[in-house]
């Protein structure tokens, strides 16, 4: 699975870099190393749709006119998910803690660690007895980042490598088949207040949606935060499941992620396809 995302990462960075050419099928699936028609194959059993008809998911115009969609975000703002424990259409459960809170609870939490396959690359996995504490996407280039970002986060727990427990957790977040028929997937997270916060208000964005960082400083009710929000939001410790990718800049331009832009587009692209898909 791992192989296959790394094409596709690798036919999106050639998109990027060529979308004024609209390259075809043929230029597109050189670049990966395979025929047009295993290419194809590839892309659709991915995305669920053409490489044709994802390129137009990573254009401008179509990141503005979601941008223009802001009504199912404040809505959820309106609704009983702006609990803090239950939230993103009471699929999350969320555990949230205070460095300070977290200090008084001792050195005593176990957490559990495992490198598993998804469809946007390698991710870590932690989990504890309270839920899950982290998810990372792997960079090949530097495997131990990952690991040693979350030990900065949790210095005085103790860790355990188990695949085994963290590969049914890895089912849970991304198999989207069961998705409306498995329990909430409990979050355990530790953070400033203004963090968890902006983590929960990203819980709230809807899969296919995208939202504004002076949006989502607003919608937290503090508009001229913008700069401590992108802050917050590049500090989440639970990628994809705390959606910060879906935060895009107000010009409709994708911006950063901290695991690359071109995996930010595959998850976007990605989630657009699935959502045309059953909509």
């Amino acid at each position: 699975m791992n192989e296959d995302y790394l094409r596709i990462e690798k036919a999106i960075r050639y998109l990027e870099d060529h979308i004024l050419d609209q390259p075809g099928l043929e230029d597109i699936a050189e670049q990966v190393h395979l025929s047009p028609y295993h290419f194809q194959r590839l892309f659709t059993r991915w995305a669920g749709v053409s490489p044709k008809r994802f390129l137009q998911f990573l254009t401008l115009e179509h990141a503005k006119q979601l941008l223009k969609s802001r009504t199912q975000l404040d809505a959820a703002y309106q609704t009983g998910l702006s609990s803090p424990s239950r939230l993103h259409d009471l699929f999350v459960s969320v555990d949230a803690v205070t460095p300070g809170q977290y200090k008084a609870l001792g050195s005593g939490l176990e957490i559990d660690y495992g490198r598993h396959p998804t469809p946007f690359g390698d991710c870590l996995l932690a989990v504890t007895e309270r839920g899950l504490c982290g998810l990372a996407f792997v960079d090949e280039s530097d495997p131990q980042t990952a690991l040693q970002d979350l030990r900065r986060r949790w210095p005085r727990a103790r860790f355990s490598e188990n695949r085994e427990r963290t590969a049914a957790m890895g089912r849970r977040v991304f198999d989207s088949s069961a998705e409306r028929n498995r329990p909430p997937i409990p979050l355990l997270l530790k953070g400033t207040n203004f963090q968890i916060k902006v983590w929960e208000a990203l819980l709230r964005i809807p899969p296919g949606q995208v939202t504004s960082y002076h949006r989502l400083a607003a919608a937290i009710g503090n508009p001229a935060a913008s700069r401590a929000v992108g802050a917050s939001v590049g500090a989440n410790p639970i990628a994809y499941l705390i959606p910060c990718h879906r935060v895009i800049l107000s010009t409709g331009a994708f911006g950063n992620y901290r695991y690359g832009g071109s995996r930010k587009k595959a998850i976007l692209g990605w989630e657009q396809a699935r959502l045309q898909q059953t909509g």
